[in-house]
């Protein structure tokens, strides 16, 4: 589910791991038309990392 708003509203995504300042960042490289591509790509990124995050948390490994 995150993966579809990452694509679609990428600055949402920000918001739903924790991140809000990176959000609005990403939410004013959005609103221009050619920063919706670098916006998706960054939100992407951002939940990749997010999960790997997790995934070492409940591994006890941080």
């Amino acid at each position: 589910m995150r993966l579809l708003i990452a694509f679609f509203l990428p600055w949402l995504t920000f918001f739903t791991i924790g991140r809000p300042i990176s959000g609005m960042l990403c939410l004013f490289l959005q609103i221009t038309v050619l920063g919706w591509i670098p916006a998706a790509i960054w939100a992407v990124y951002a939940l990749s990392q997010y999960s790997t995050d997790q995934k070492l948390k409940r591994a006890g490994l941080s």
